[in-house]
């Protein structure tokens, strides 16, 4: 069962931090989510592990993935909550490049073209990220049917999201935690 407000305590503890940064997007911040501290954390990945598959209940997909390395822990906890439901599911990873022998493929794991996917990133901001993922799965031959972040910034990824007709949901925005986004990305 996921536990909002342990999350949200976990994330204040670990993962915000306060100061000058330059965030992956380009955008400069007051603050900085450093998501890896949530979901490399015992607690923290089982938290959002059941709160992102309590958000997929009603959606119909055949496996879940997301860019290397960010998404990796997210999709392995996800997978292990679904097995203790008894529910089958399969998981992917998205390369930023292939890794040049082998099968040279984008996309690794038990996946087929036409699978229904979900893609999921910890911390939201443009979604760039998240969406070289949606374009790797989608030249692969899969059919993006979903998006999730852990934390939305509200900077712009869900627009982004919509703009290509792909769902969005986030267990957690930048309000959980009292933070207002800048007013030019709201």
């Amino acid at each position: 069962m996921f536990d909002r407000e342990k999350l949200i305590e976990l994330f204040r503890e670990r993962a915000l931090k306060f100061g000058d940064f330059t965030l992956a997007s380009g955008k400069k911040s007051t603050y900085y989510l450093d998501g890896k501290q949530v979901v490399l954390h015992s607690h923290g990945l089982r938290l959002v592990s059941a709160g992102l598959l309590e958000m997929l209940e009603d959606v119909e997909f055949d496996a879940i993935g997301g860019m290397s390395i960010g998404a990796d822990p997210i999709v392995a906890g996800v997978l292990a909550v679904a097995a203790e439901q008894g529910r089958a599911l399969n998981g992917f990873m998205v390369r930023k490049e292939p890794k040049g022998h082998g099968t040279n493929k984008y996309v690794e794991g038990p996946v087929q073209p036409g699978d229904k996917v979900v893609i999921v990133d910890d911390v939201i901001t443009t979604a760039g990220s998240a969406l070289l993922s949606v374009d790797r799965a989608e030249e692969f031959g899969c059919k993006v049917v979903q998006a999730l972040g852990v934390v939305d910034r509200l900077q712009g990824g869900a627009a982004n999201f919509e703009k290509r007709n792909i769902p969005f949901k986030a267990l957690l925005s930048i309000r959980d935690f009292g933070i207002e986004p800048p007013a030019e990305d709201q």
